[in-house]
This record gives C-alpha cells, sequence and structure tokens, in this order.
C-alpha cells in the first residue's frame, strides 16, 4: 500500500497537465477509484491521502465493502460502474452517487419503478458503446434515439451525462475520436432539453487513457490499476 499516496499524486498531476493543455479550469475533473480488486484496507489507505470518491462494478460487491467501510461513510461517495442487473437494484439504488451504467430502458424503468416507490430519485449515467467493439458493454450508439424518446415518460431517474470505454490499447487518434463522439453525443442530447436528462457529465477514461479523455472533455475518469498497483 506504500505506492497508493504517490499513485494518487501522480495521476492528479497529470489530470491537471490534460485540464491546462485543454484549456480547461483546474480540478474539473474528478478522479474516481476504482476499487473493485481491492480490499478496505488499500480504501482506507487512499481515504487517508485525500481521495473521497470510489466505484466497484458489482452491486452486491458494492454493498458488502459499504458495510466494512460504515464508519467512513460521511466520507467517502460511491459510484456503480459495472452492468446492473434489475434483480440487484436494492443493493445500490439511493445507496451511490452515480450509476454509470444505465445501458437500457427496461432497467431505466425498473430503477425509476424502485425509487419512486421509496421517494427518491436516482442519478444516472447512460452508458453508450461509442466503439462499436464487440466485447464493450453499454447502449449502441444506433439506438440512442429509441431509448431517449422511451425514457422521456420515466419517472424517478435522472440521466446526468454519458459514460464510454474505448478498447484497451487503441491509439490516440482513436481513443481522441471515441471520446470526442461521446462529448458530442451528451451535447445532442442536453440540447434536446429533456427535463430528466441534464447531461453534464462525462465519464470516460481508465488507468491507460485517462490523459486523452480529459482533453476531449471528461469530468470523471475511472482509475483502478493505476492507483492500486
Amino acid at each position: 500500500m506504500g505506492n497508493i499516496s504517490e499513485n494518487l499524486k501522480r495521476i492528479n498531476a497529470n489530470i491537471n497537465k490534460a485540464e491546462f493543455e485543454a484549456g480547461r479550469a483546474e480540478g474539473s475533473v474528478r478522479l474516481i477509484c476504482v476499487s473493485k480488486t481491492v480490499g478496505e484496507n488499500e480504501v482506507r489507505e487512499a481515504v487517508r491521502c485525500g481521495q473521497r470518491e470510489f466505484a466497484e462494478n458489482r452491486a452486491q460487491l458494492l454493498r458488502d465493502k459499504q458495510e466494512k467501510l460504515s464508519d467512513l461513510s460521511g466520507e467517502i461517495r460511491w459510484h456503480l460502474i459495472g452492468q446492473l442487473q434489475t434483480n440487484k437494484i436494492k443493493y445500490c439504488a439511493g445507496k451511490v452517487e452515480l450509476i454509470h451504467s444505465v445501458d437500457r430502458i427496461e432497467l431505466a424503468e425498473a430503477l425509476g419503478k424502485y425509487a419512486g416507490g421509496r421517494g427518491f430519485t436516482v442519478r444516472g449515467l447512460l452508458e453508450v458503446n461509442i466503439s462499436g467493439e464487440e466485447s464493450k458493454t453499454g447502449l449502441p450508439l444506433a439506438m440512442t434515439d429509441s431509448f431517449l424518446e422511451a425514457f422521456a415518460a420515466v419517472k424517478n431517474v435522472e440521466l446526468c451525462g454519458i459514460m464510454t470505454m474505448a478498447p484497451a490499447g487503441a491509439p490516440e487518434k482513436e481513443l481522441r475520436r471515441i471520446f470526442s463522439g461521446a462529448r458530442e453525443l451528451g451535447e445532442r442530447i442536453r440540447s434536446m432539453k429533456l427535463p430528466n436528462a441534464p447531461m453534464g457529465e462525462l465519464s470516460m477514461g481508465m488507468s491507460g487513457d485517462y490523459y486523452e479523455a480529459v482533453l476531449e472533455g471528461a469530468t470523471m475518469v475511472r482509475i483502478g490499476t493505476a492507483v492500486f498497483a
């Protein structure tokens, strides 16, 4: 765990450098530490170093980690970034800052029904497969309009932006194309002025490509390996 402090310093410095290069304000990008491969002690160390936002990719593991770290509940803001089955909604809805993986209308409707029955609103991101890579999750780009048409009737769910992933090891030109595509999609949806889709967030960029993501407008980067290696 001795490297976590230095890793966080390096990553935050790189984010600040990319913000400056892109002409963006320092601090405009939030670092979300992906803790799915580490235990509670590593998360505690990252919190000690000043990190406050963490993400898990499975709803039940998120629940378990929240329980183990319940004494830090006032300091940690949790995110869910992995695919969510409708029968696992109870483990994360109302318990996380954002669900990054709203990728089908059935899930949005189930989230709305669950939240509506309990008097709160779920904040989520529309996960879109911008790259078209078959192994990637997310709503196919061609299905975005049909999703939005149906989503207009969903209550108690707010789409706060776009989430996407780029292929591992993709060249910079391809990364920039994918990330700019996500930004442009978010801008297009925001221009539609849907009452339940403010679309101000862009969750994109991981350990190997977060610099390019920040250059293209990411407001959140999801980094695990580079923090906890």
